[in-house]
C-alpha cells in the first residue's frame, strides 16, 4: 500500500472500514513480526477478513495469513459442531465482506451436518443398549438445541433450513424453534418501556415470521410434531406484532389440523380490535374451517371400507365428537360476551357437521346463556338460533330444563314438550323407547338399497352416521330403562304419586292434548289454566 502511494515521503496511512477492527489489525501486524499468538474460534474470522483487506495473500509471502486462517478454517473450525457455531456467532459483527468469503455458509453447513451424524451415532448406540424405549424417547433431545438461540435469526434461519435439507429429527428443529422463540419474544409484555418500541416490534415481527416458516411439514394428517399450545403462542404472539397475513393463516392451518388436542383457554384468543367482541371469534372459524376440510379429505383419501376402530375413519369420526364438545364448551364461553353478535355466534354453532354431537346437551347450555345474556333478541331471531338443537339429542335433564325456561321461543317449546310426552307414553307403555328408536332411525339413516353402489364415499358416510345413531339411541335407551324402573316401582307403591307425574309433565302442554285420542289416559280439563314451572339455574 506504501508502494502504490505517490507520495514517496508517505508518514501516515489510514485504514477505513478495516474488518475487526483495531483488535485484527494488532494480530495481522503480530503476524507479520514473528510474533506469537493463537487463532481461536473467536478471532478466525476477524483475521480471515483483515487478511482478504490487507491482501495478504501468497504473492507476498508463502504460508501468508489467509492460508493460516483458512487453514483453521477447514481443519479444526467446520469438523466441530461447537466451534462452527462459535464462528458463526463471530460473524454476525463482522462487514459484508465475511459472506464474499463464505465463512458463514460454511459454518452453517458444518453445523447442519454435524448434527446429523451425532443422531446418527448416537441412534446406533441406542440400538446396541438396553434401555426401554420409553426412556430413550426423554432422551432424544441434543445438546445443541439451546446454543442455537443465541443465534442472529437470519443465521438461525440458515441453520435450521440446512437441517431440514441434511435430514436432522423433526422433533429436535421443533424443540430448538420453540427455545428459540420463549428466548427471542419472552419480553414482548415489555416493549412499551424499551427506548424504540417500533423497532423491536418490527424485529419480533420477522422472528415470528421466519419461525413459522421453519416449522417441520406434516408427514400425514394424523401426526402432530408442533404442540398445539406453542402454535396458539405463536398466533397470539403473530396478532400482537401485526405478522403477515399468510404467517398467521399459516398457524391457524396448522391449529386446524390438531384441534382434537386443544383445550378450551387456547381457544380464548383476546380480540384486538376496539368496540369488537371480547375474544377474536374469526380466528376460531378459520381454525375450524380447517378442520372441517381435514376431516373431509380424510373421508375421501381412500374409498374403501375401515375396519372396525381402526384406521383413519375410527381416528377422524373420534376427533370430531372430541372437536364438537370443545365448540360446546366455547360457546358457553363467549356467549355472555354482551359484544357478540347473532350471526358470528349462529356461524360458529352451525360449521359442524351434525354427526359432531352424540347429545346436544353442550349446545342447548351454550344457547340457553347466549339468550339470557341478550334479552333484546327478538321471536324471530331466538327461533333461528334455536333450530339447530335437535329435540331428539338432549338428555332427561336438558329436556326437564327446556320444558320451564322461558327464554326458548314457543315453537322450540312445543317441540320439546311433545317428545317429552312421547317419552313419557312409550315408557308407561313398557317399549322401552322402541318406538322412540325406530322413529329416529327412520328419519336419520337411509335406506342401503337406494345408496349407489359403486359409491363407496357415501357408503362409508353413512355407516359412520349408523354408528353415532347407535351410539345415541344405546344412551337413550339405557335412560328410558331406569325411567320406567322407576316409574313401574312408582305405579306399584303409589298410584296417586304416579298420576301426579303424569299431570305435572302433561301440564306444559295446555290445549294443545297430544295424548287426547289415547286409550287409558285421562284427558286434561279443557279450563284448566296452562301454568309455567319456576325454572332452576342451569
Amino acid at each position: 500500500m506504501v508502494a502504490d502511494s505517490k507520495d514517496s515521503k508517505i508518514s501516515k496511512l489510514e485504514l477505513f472500514n478495516l474488518p475487526g477492527g483495531p483488535q485484527a489489525f494488532e494480530l495481522a501486524a503480530k503476524f507479520c513480526y514473528g510474533a506469537n499468538f493463537e487463532i481461536t474460534t473467536a478471532n478466525v474470522a476477524q483475521l480471515r477478513c483483515a487478511a482478504e483487506y490487507l491482501e495478504m495473500t501468497e504473492d507476498y509471502r508463502e504460508e501468508n495469513l489467509i492460508v493460516k486462517a483458512e487453514t483453521y478454517l477447514n481443519e479444526v473450525v467446520v469438523k466441530s459442531l461447537k466451534k462452527s457455531m462459535e464462528v458463526l456467532c463471530a460473524c454476525e459483527t463482522l462487514p459484508p465482506i465475511v459472506e464474499d468469503l463464505n465463512i458463514p455458509s460454511r459454518c452453517v453447513e458444518a453445523i447442519a451436518t454435524n448434527a446429523r451424524k451425532e443422531q446418527l451415532l448416537s441412534g446406533l448406540t441406542r440400538l446396541g443398549s438396553d434401555d426401554k424405549s420409553f426412556e430413550l424417547k426423554n432422551d432424544c433431545i441434543d445438546w445443541w438445541v439451546g446454543d442455537l438461540s443465541v443465534l442472529r435469526i437470519d443465521y438461525y434461519h440458515r441453520v435450521i433450513s440446512a437441517m431440514g435439507k441434511q435430514g436432522v429429527r423433526s422433533d429436535s428443529i421443533t424443540a430448538s424453534i420453540m427455545l428459540y422463540a420463549q428466548s427471542s419474544l419472552r419480553n414482548k409484555t415489555q416493549v412499551n418501556e424499551k427506548p424504540n418500541p417500533g423497532v423491536v416490534e418490527d424485529d419480533e415481527r420477522r422472528i415470528v415470521e421466519v419461525l413459522v416458516t421453519l416449522l417441520p411439514v406434516e408427514k400425514s394428517s394424523c401426526s402432530s410434531i408442533v404442540p398445539s399450545s406453542f402454535l396458539f403462542g405463536l398466533l397470539r404472539m403473530a396478532v400482537m406484532v401485526n405478522a403477515s397475513t399468510a404467517c398467521r393463516l399459516e398457524l391457524e392451518r396448522r391449529i386446524g389440523f390438531q384441534l382434537q388436542m386443544v383445550s378450551l383457554d387456547d381457544l380464548l384468543i383476546p380480540s384486538t380490535h376496539t368496540g369488537d367482541s371480547l375474544f377474536d371469534v374469526d380466528i376460531v372459524h378459520r381454525i375450524l374451517i380447517n378442520f372441517v376440510q381435514k376431516i373431509e379429505e380424510q373421508e375421501n383419501e381412500d374409498p374403501g371400507y375401515e375396519s372396525e376402530g381402526h384406521g383413519d375413519g375410527a381416528s377422524s369420526q373420534c376427533s370430531v365428537l372430541i372437536v364438537g364438545r370443545l365448540v360446546d364448551e366455547y360457546l358457553a364461553e363467549i356467549a355472555p360476551d354482551p359484544y357478540l353478535n347473532l350471526q358470528s355466534f349462529i356461524t360458529l354453532v352451525e360449521l359442524l357437521p351434525d354427526y359432531a354431537r352424540v347429545m346436544d346437551d353442550g349446545l342447548y347450555r351454550a344457547i340457553d346463556i347466549y339468550l339470557k345474556a341478550h334479552p333484546l333478541l327478538t321471536e324471530h331471531e331466538r327461533k333461528e338460533l334455536c333450530k339447530f338443537i335437535d329435540c331428539q339429542k338432549l338428555s332427561q335433564e336438558a329436556w326437564n330444563h327446556a320444558v320451564q325456561n322461558d327464554r326458548l321461543p314457543v315453537q322450540m317449546a312445543v317441540r320439546v314438550l311433545y317428545y317429552v310426552q312421547l317419552r313419557l307414553k312409550d315408557a308407561l307403555s313398557g317399549s322401552c323407547g322402541k318406538g322412540f328408536l325406530s322413529q329416529s332411525m327412520g328419519v336419520r339413516v337411509p335406506s342401503a338399497a337406494m345408496l349407489p353402489r359403486n359409491n363407496y364415499a357415501t357408503l362409508r358416510r353413512e355407516n359412520r352416521e349408523l354408528k353415532l345413531e347407535i351410539s345415541r339411541m344405546r344412551v337413550r335407551l339405557s335412560e328410558l330403562e331406569r325411567e320406567q324402573l322407576c316409574m313401574k316401582r312408582g305405579l306399584t307403591d303409589k298410584t296417586g304419586d304416579a298420576r301426579t307425574f303424569f299431570t305435572m309433565l302433561s301440564r306444559g302442554i295446555g290445549r294443545i292434548g297430544i295424548f287426547s285420542g289415547q286409550a287409558g289416559d285421562k284427558k286434561p280439563k279443557s279450563e284448566r289454566r296452562t301454568q309455567g314451572l319456576e325454572g332452576r339455574k342451569w
